[in-house]
């Protein structure tokens, strides 16, 4: 037998509706706040992600899944969806007829990373995405969209983390700051580490191995490093969250390694998935449009770990998908002929009923529909189209009642609907 791909899943019936209730939820919220939905391929050049993720970062270095096509281009399963989104503002020019977009999409994300409980090889992703937008409100929208996504979905212990990143500005002066630090704690830290605090020393910041963390405890915070326009552009954010009443946390240890990312970055963190964890997280990137090839563009976004999300869902939240209004326990052929044109009417009035297509005895019939969860049952066999009277049984109280064949599909339809 063929088994299922290590790191992948199967989402199956039983739990796929809880997936179908957080995007039902999130493309409401998402198309209220005016943002439109993108689908994008989940396949794309391998330039692109090298250039927009950093090649020195573990997603490129080890995580993607690359191959080199018939034609001899490299190709990539996309590791995440802001790339491509950017590839697309930018290719199909969208900034020509307005600059400000603002979108959304929700799809699978690809990379090969060891598998373990919550994280998978093949993981899904919501994805939100600004363009043209300078001022700091988009960012506390932001923030705030992603509180008002998780109160709906009945996540409560969260907090937003929050941090800015500077500009072109004033980050150098930190960089400098941050050198001076690193070389100071060099024999503490990691063989990673070590190769890239020259070239990225933001990432050492990021770092996840413990003795890392603790060599860079004192490390300069960027936070005190900010040029005024910086500065006013953050107090503007944590103030509108404030009035919001979004709580927040300033996490001076919250970075992103590539030179793209700028001013305001943030995580929204639970802690109901054990130790504290990140269920989603994004920020500004004012220099990756055009770092690919587009106009000077503002822009942030966030992702929002689907998987995580559905994890942290189904310890409060089981949603079972609906049970058919009707079951027409039909035997013998004539009456399987009545029962399915009847189903097919219901059917395409918006009511979900179920029928036998097979040989089965009245009792095992019964037992489906119980199993199933219908509210009601239509038996329809011989005697039945012989009397012109089908019996209706109510499930929940077990009172049965003749129903009247003459016009049947349009009567239940009135009966069932009322």
């Amino acid at each position: 037998m063929i088994q299922l791909i290590r790191g992948f899943k199967d989402i199956l019936p039983g739990e796929v509706e809880l997936w179908q209730h957080i995007e039902r939820t999130a493309v409401d919220l998402f198309t209220t706040f005016g943002y439109g939905e993108i689908r994008v391929p989940i396949m794309e050049k391998t330039e692109l992600f090298a250039r927009s993720i950093g090649e020195d970062t573990d997603i490129v270095e080890k995580e993607m899944y690359t191959f080199t096509d018939r034609g001899g281009d490299q190709l990539t399963l996309r590791p995440e969806a802001t790339a491509s989104i950017v590839r697309a503002y930018i290719q199909h020019k969208k900034y020509a007829d307005d600059p400000v977009h603002k979108l959304f999409t929700i799809g699978p994300m690809f990379r090969r990373e060891r598998p373990q409980k919550g994280r998978y090889r093949q993981f899904y992703q919501l994805d939100v995405e600004a363009f043209g937008i300078a001022a700091p409100y988009i960012d506390a929208q932001m923030i705030h969209m992603l509180h008002l996504l998780f109160e709906r979905l009945g996540v409560s212990q969260t907090e937003a983390h929050i941090n800015s990143l500077g500009c072109p500005e004033c980050r150098p002066h930190f960089r400098e700051a941050l050198l001076q630090f690193l070389a100071g704690v060099e024999g503490r830290l990691c063989s990673d580490c070590l190769r890239r605090k020259d070239r990225n020393p933001l990432r050492v910041l990021d770092c996840k191995v413990p003795d890392c963390r603790d060599a860079v405890a004192d490390a300069p915070a960027i936070i005190d490093y900010l040029c005024t326009d910086c500065q006013d552009h953050f107090k503007t954010v944590t103030q509108s969250l404030t009035r919001l009443k979004v709580p927040f946390f300033l996490d001076k240890r919250l970075v992103r390694g590539l030179d793209y990312y700028t001013r305001t970055t943030f995580e929204i963190q639970t802690t109901l998935l054990g130790a504290q964890s990140a269920v989603a997280g994004g920020g500004r990137y004012d220099g990756l449009v055009e770092a690919l090839g587009g106009p000077p563009t503002p822009a942030i976004g966030f992702a929002v770990g689907f998987d995580r999300l559905v994890e942290v869902l189904a310890q409060s939240l089981t949603i079972t998908a609906p049970s058919p209004v009707l079951y027409i326990a039909a035997l013998g052929e004539e009456a399987k002929n009545v029962a399915f044109d009847c189903a097919i009417h219901l059917g395409q009035a918006g009511l979900r009923v179920e029928m036998e297509y097979g040989d089965k005895s009245l009792k095992a019939q019964m037992k489906r529909a119980n199993r199933l969860g219908a509210a009601h049952v239509l038996i329809l066999g011989e005697s039945e189209l012989a009397t012109g009277n089908a019996v209706l049984r109510n499930m929940a109280t077990k009172a049965q009642s003749d129903f009247p064949l003459d016009g049947l599909a349009n009567a239940l339809e009135t009966m069932l609907r009322g």
